[in-house]
């Protein structure tokens, strides 16, 4: 970590950061993509940088070291947005590749694009703002948002050989710009020393670094922000270089953590290539069909990764040309036949293939159908190849918009021109087609380092849910092995059997972060059979709340909605004097002073002209938070929305004398905005019902696999079975007929609880006849009352006791929680304490009361007695 990002870190541990981005920035930007937290982290170090960090180096230059995948192009259109704020307007946007190019001017330029990163429109206060593609900087609108995008090798040579129309060095010579570089890698041959570079490289370091570093340091407003998933820290002098300019480190494995991609798993067969084709449009072709049976819109792709473009001109089984093995997979999909199907499905004992071959037979797809489905699917309008310059630079667009509902493409056939600045989360099965290896010296080679990064950029997660308590983007079923869901959470690589390539090609993985260090296991969760005896497991209820859709049908105007009435706006006077310090006079003494304007005061048509700068004033939108609002008319005139807002402006009393029509258009728009984020944020989609309903213990509880990467993370507890010897919280749980599941592989902290259980259980057991801790492994969730928010507790404690003739069975909700995650999680802590007096139970039970109670957080230090307390009362002890 360089001493920039570590400075940063510390700043941002102790909350010195800025806690918000601005307005300006999440409302130009698509609504479609919201912006994750370490996106908000990234963008709020660069909004410190730029106006508070005392070291600021100028001219600037910045690098953002970010995973494949995890939206470095959505940061580079929020950095635009606040730059434009700052005073910028011209902006060059350079790469590596004229492919990158193609794919970054969908994603900047074309509203139809389903990548498109702007909102529709881009508007700062009443000026409406476009981005404009353009080729020099000499006659612009200074309104807009001027880009020029070029490779660097293009720049090189436009620079030192101009033509007309083409951008010069005169261009740089009296304004700011701006320098995006995307794969920033690639700029570095420089900072290498001259013994490491090879041929091509010593011919760039004659040409296109030079010209970056001559227009970067023309002007010391300038800026130079890099992004890139592989800066190359580990080379002495690149890491060097940018010690104090790493702005932002998110790795791959931090993003794999955190549920960002898919899991990568490598199949190898000894089989010939197009026998390993045809088992990965199987399995491609089953994930489809669990998709479609689950609702999920879904066309996953295969790429066929070849090593050759162009036939050698002796035969080579180890040189696979990308064109010859289409027209091979074309001849062999065509001639498929149901034997063909039955040798594979013969092979296959376990795996992806024999999930795919149950799953068929399950669903009563026969092989004939089978067959024709891959055929159709697979079929030559639906294969694209990216070989040649000149058809990648045709093909671009469509290889980067195969999400896109209307292209139908399922297979890729490539060498090496989608290694960059591949977008594509729909690519699920990758199929290496040669056999060779390049290892030196137990370390992998160039071939296999680009192979894992190759991996790595098919791993972006495909977004789903199938239920709308999910997150959209992430991993769902980690901790539920056997759903079948998980296979639209797998990237396959399809490989021949090669044990000493596979074990290099895992090292690969393990560097990049894309696969943990350590194998994964899959640790059992197994509910004791003498729980299954009890009467509790018989008859037994867990209480739960649902998630529904808040239909706002209760909200008839703004008050409603608890939107405040009032808002705040300050204007200042043009005007400027000129007094001495001791000038008799009150001109330097004036004080601002504060008018009230009600909305329903002003000229109509000038509110209207705001609404419409406006995209969340739509009548359609309003509708979908006032379902009761009749038309935008109302929305102005009637007293229960627009015409009650009353602004309070303050300033010098010369400006609020006379508010010219500008002035008060301002602050509409303003105050409009405020509202906006009022009526957002006031608003929820869905919220948590009170009334918890009861289910069986039978339904809800039951066997589970726990996957566990053993040694990531904080806590070394994790994965760690209480009943063995490596624990420093060692219970037998097999033992304690108190605890449903036969083990617990939980953190320090939960392993801290079940103890403190374990040691009250006398005092428990004396007053309660039934004892019972459930582990809620991935079993249940609960709901927050305000928005519907999932959440899972950890633990919940059943106790049953008599009194007189009616049962009482409290239900607690329990949360152990690390130090670390206390603040983090506060909400989860406030929403345990909402239960008691909120939920309701509306099923009556005849001699059984029923009282549901979540805890405040378990922690060892400093939640413990406040806990211990809560408990106690609860209980009754």
């Amino acid at each position: 970590m360089t001493k920039l990002s570590q400075e940063l870190n510390t700043l941002a541990k102790y909350g010195n950061l800025p806690e918000e981005i601005p307005d300006y920035v999440i409302d130009n930007l698509n609504p479609k993509f919201e912006l994750r937290e370490y996106q908000k982290e990234a963008l709020r170090r660069f909004h410190f940088y730029m106006e508070d960090f005392e070291g600021r180096a100028k001219p600037t230059q910045l690098l953002y070291h970010m995973a494949t995948g995890s939206g470095k192009t959505l940061i580079m259109a929020a950095n635009i947005l606040y730059l434009y704020k700052q005073g910028y307007r011209n902006f060059i946007f350079f790469v590596n590749s004229t492919n990158i190019i193609e794919k970054t001017k969908e994603n900047f330029l074309n509203p139809q694009s389903i990548k498109y990163l702007f909102n529709d429109n881009i508007t700062f206060g009443a000026k409406k703002v476009n981005v404009k593609e353009v080729e020099n900087f000499a006659s612009i609108n200074q309104d807009d948002i001027n880009i020029l995008f070029t490779t660097i090798q293009g720049l090189h040579l436009h620079l030192n050989e101009p033509r007309e129309n083409t951008i010069t060095y005169e261009d740089f010579e009296n304004g700011k710009i701006v320098l995006i570089s995307d794969e920033a890698h690639h700029i570095n041959t420089l900072t290498k020393n001259k013994s490491q570079l090879n041929k091509s490289e010593k011919e760039e370091l004659r040409s296109w670094e030079g010209t970056v570093n001559r227009i970067f340091n023309s002007n010391e407003g300038n800026l130079l922000l890099e992004y890139t998933a592989t800066a190359g820290l580990d080379n002495p002098a690149v890491a060097e270089k940018y010690e104090d300019k790493t702005l932002f480190e998110y790795t791959l494995k931090q993003f794999r953590i955190d549920g960002f991609s898919k899991e990568v798993k490598v199949l190898q067969a000894g089989l010939p290539p197009i026998d390993r084709a045809i088992q990965a449009i199987i399995v491609s072709q089953y994930r489809r069909k669990v998709a479609e049976k689950n609702k999920v819109l879904l066309k996953p792709v295969v790429l066929f990764k070849a090593n050759y473009v162009n036939p050698p001109k002796e035969p080579d089984p180890k040189k696979i040309v990308s064109s010859v093995f289409r027209d091979e997979f074309e001849e062999r999909l065509k001639n498929l036949t149901p034997d063909d199907l039955t040798d594979i499905k013969a092979r296959v004992q376990k795996g992806i293939l024999k999930e795919a071959f149950d799953y068929f037979e399950e669903n009563n797809i026969s092989l004939d159908n089978l067959i024709k489905e891959l055929q159709e699917d697979f079929g030559k309008e639906k294969c694209v190849s990216v070989d040649s310059q000149s058809e990648s630079e045709e093909k671009q667009v469509l290889v980067n918009t195969l999400e896109d509902k209307n292209n139908e493409v399922r297979a890729v056939f490539a060498v090496e021109k989608l290694n960059e600045g591949w977008d594509v989360l729909n690519l699920f099965d990758i199929v290496r087609l040669y056999d060779t290896r390049d290892a030196r010296r137990g370390k992998p080679g160039p071939t296999t380092v680009s192979e894992a990064q190759l991996i790595g950029r098919g791993a972006r997660y495909y977004p789903f849910t199938v239920k709308d308590s999910q997150d959209l983007y992430k991993r769902k079923y980690d901790d539920d092995v056997e759903n079948e869901l998980r296979v639209l959470e797998e990237l396959y690589y399809h490989s021949a059997h090669n044990p000493r390539y596979i074990q290099e090609l895992r090292t690969a993985l393990r560097e990049t972060g894309i696969i943990p260090e350590k194998e994964t296991k899959e640790l059992p969760l197994k509910v004791k059979d003498e729980f299954k005896d009890t009467d509790f497991w018989q008859s037994g209820k867990v209480f739960l709340n649902e998630q529904i859709k808040n239909t706002r049908e209760d909200i008839f105007n703004l008050n409603d909605a608890e939107i405040p009435s009032t808002f705040e706006y300050k204007i200042y006077s043009k005007k400027s004097d000129e007094t001495t310090a001791f000038e008799n006079g009150n001109s330097a003494l004036r004080e601002s002073q504060t008018k009230k304007i009600q909305l329903k005061d002003l000229d109509k048509n000038l509110i209207f002209k705001a609404l419409h700068n406006l995209t969340f004033y739509r009548f359609s939108h309003l509708k979908t938070y006032f379902p009761h609002l009749n038309s935008l008319k109302d929305f102005v005139t009637e007293d229960s929305y627009l015409a009650s807002i009353v602004v309070e402006v303050s300033g010098d009393p010369s400006a609020l004398y006379s508010i010219d029509r500008k002035t008060k258009l301002d602050m509409l728009l303003a105050v409009l905005k405020e509202l906006a984020r009022e009526i957002k944020s006031g608003s929820k989609e869905y919220k948590g019902t009170k009334e918890f309903k009861p289910l069986a213990v039978q339904y809800v509880v039951k066997d589970k696999v726990m996957k566990v990467n053993v040694g990531e993370g904080e806590d070394a507890e994790y994965g760690v079975a209480m009943g063995s010897g490596d624990t420093a919280y060692y219970l037998n749980l097999e033992e304690k007929d108190w605890y449903v599941y036969q083990e617990n592989y939980g953190t320090a902290a939960e392993k801290s609880l079940v103890k403190y259980l374990n040691d009250m259980m006398g005092i428990l057991t004396e007053k309660f006849s039934d004892v019972y801790l459930l582990r809620n492994q991935k079993l249940f969730q609960i709901y927050r009352f305000s928005d519907g928010k999932p959440f899972e507790p950890d633990y919940v404690l059943f106790l049953k006791s008599e009194d007189g003739q009616k049962a009482v069975v409290y239900q607690l909700f329990i949360e152990p929680k690390g130090q670390h995650l206390v603040k983090e999680d506060q909400w989860k802590e406030e929403f345990l304490k909402e239960i008691k007096d909120k939920h309701e139970i509306h099923v009556l039970f005849k001699n059984k009361k029923f009282n549901l109670v979540g805890l405040p957080f378990y922690n060892e230090g400093s939640k413990k007695s406040e806990f211990e307390e809560s408990f106690l009362e609860e209980v009754g002890l």
